[in-house]
């Protein structure tokens, strides 16, 4: 079985994420985004003066947009490259919808369990005063 996403919450103010985080983030090997980093120039962490790797929001935006090409499109990394050369306005365009849809999904999960939450407290209050 394959390692499971931990989804980074961007709500808080964190500035800063680790890779661990981030590797947790898309359920890859911090391997994985090493060699990405070496392999792509729009992924660049910061890194502290011990060589620890500092991701940002928008670090993990980057990451995000060639995990979508190599991993869901299955795009190779020349392919994904060259992808990013012509198309990089088009890809964050697309990630800025996606992100946007995300957040609204999100929403409308959040009131579906409202409006079932009062249907049940409704429900329950209904068949008190009935008796």
């Amino acid at each position: 079985m394959g390692k499971r996403k931990r989804t980074i919450n961007f709500d808080g103010k964190r500035l800063f994420y680790s890779i661990q985080e981030v590797a947790d983030h898309f359920a890859v090997n911090v391997s994985l985004l090493r060699f990405w980093e070496k392999e792509f120039d729009n992924i660049s962490p910061k890194k502290t003066k011990g060589g620890t790797r500092q991701y940002t929001k928008e670090d993990v935006k980057e990451i995000e947009i060639v995990y979508r090409l190599v991993k869901d499109k299955g795009l190779t990394l020349d392919g994904a490259r060259q992808h990013l050369k012509t198309n990089k306005p088009e890809e964050d365009r697309r990630m800025e919808i996606l992100e946007r849809l995300n957040k609204v999904k999100k929403e409308l999960h959040s009131l579906e369990e409202e409006f079932n939450n009062l249907h049940q407290h409704q429900k329950y209050t209904k068949t008190e005063t009935e008796n």
